[in-house]
């Protein structure tokens, strides 16, 4: 019978990996020197958006969250691609072009990547990245009286399956990919500054499938107000029509039973918070005089935020109606 990797690897000692398989984060994290840790994530997915230049981009920005999620500057990166025999090689191209300008924006280059071929498109970047080993940011570290904040709206896994099912508008379509390009750059900079407890970027788990991973990793509870949650236009919408990705779906079976939600809130409503996301904002917990602060700061910058919840005492995700 095969063994779970993290059997594997019980008992033996790898002082330098600071972060690995031992507790699950966003990327694993391995010290050089006193002053220095790398940080390394892998991340792809199939298209998502009609358009191959900005799949690419888009699949780019995803996975250099993760780099961002742990407060790490990113340094370079490789291409995964996986592309069937007879796309048409501009699309390829297109593709990993996407990529590479993506990265450029966040000053990372492409080091190069290995291309296998493939029945579906799927395309991402191996992400790396350097951190002070003081400075790492965790999912674990959030404390009962920290105030929650996300960097961007929700719904991306329902407007991108309303655009497979012909169901999204072209405004929709234009609004959220605009969204899930936005590198989390800025926003990492300001949890950085403003002394976040602990971040994660919200991706396929969803907000409270990536909620849990903090609240359970902390050994707190969250209360997070659906009123106040941000969407992207249109998510609301094909929601109460049930436009659900399978993610969604996955998510409820596997966190649902960590999540108490308000008497009276619709199905819908609540199936809309397990909506997996795409390139998705961080998640953040701070203090409440370092939330304020950051909150001041990203609005005089123009940096999204929102004020979403709270942790509190507890093990459980509380969604206020």
């Amino acid at each position: 019978m095969l063994r779970p990797i993290q059997e594997v690897y019980a008992g033996e000692s790898y002082d330098s990996l600071l972060v690995g398989l031992d507790i699950a984060d966003d990327a694993a994290i391995y010290q050089v020197t006193e002053e220095m840790a790398i940080v390394i994530t892998l991340d792809f997915f199939t298209p998502i958006v009609d358009d191959p230049f900005t799949y690419g981009a888009i699949a780019a920005a995803n996975s250099l969250s993760d780099l961002y999620a742990m407060g790490a500057r990113p340094l370079l990166a490789l291409n995964v691609a996986a592309l069937p025999k007879k796309l048409p090689v501009e699309v390829g191209a297109a593709i990993i072009r996407g990529g590479a300008e993506k990265a450029r924006e966040a000053g990372v280059p492409i080091a190069g990547g290995h291309t296998i071929q493939d029945e579906e498109p799927k395309y991402g970047l191996v992400a790396v990245g350097a951190v002070h080993p003081d400075r790492i940011i965790r999912k674990r570290g959030a404390r009962p009286g920290d105030v929650l904040l996300l960097s961007k709206p929700l719904g991306a896994g329902v407007i991108t399956t309303g655009l497979m099912r012909d169901k999204a508008t072209p405004e929709e379509i234009a609004e959220v990919t605009e969204g899930m390009l936005r590198l989390n750059r800025a926003a990492s900079e300001l949890a950085r500054r403003h002394h976040v407890h602990a971040m994660t970027d919200v991706t396929g788990f969803g907000l409270l499938g990536h909620g849990w991973e903090i609240a359970a990793q902390s050994g707190v509870g969250f209360e997070i107000d659906f009123a106040a949650l941000p969407w992207y236009p249109g998510a609301s919408r094909l929601g109460e029509h049930w436009t659900y990705p399978g993610g969604a779906f996955d998510n409820k079976l596997f966190y649902g039973p960590h999540v108490e939600f308000a008497p009276g809130m619709e199905e819908w409503e609540q199936m809309l918070c397990f909506g997996p996301e795409t390139s998705g904002g961080l998640l953040m917990a701070f203090a409440p005089e370092d939330a304020a602060r950051a909150l001041a700061d990203a609005q005089k910058k123009h940096v999204p935020l929102w004020r979403i919840g709270r942790v509190v005492e507890g093990e459980r995700i509380r969604v206020l109606g």
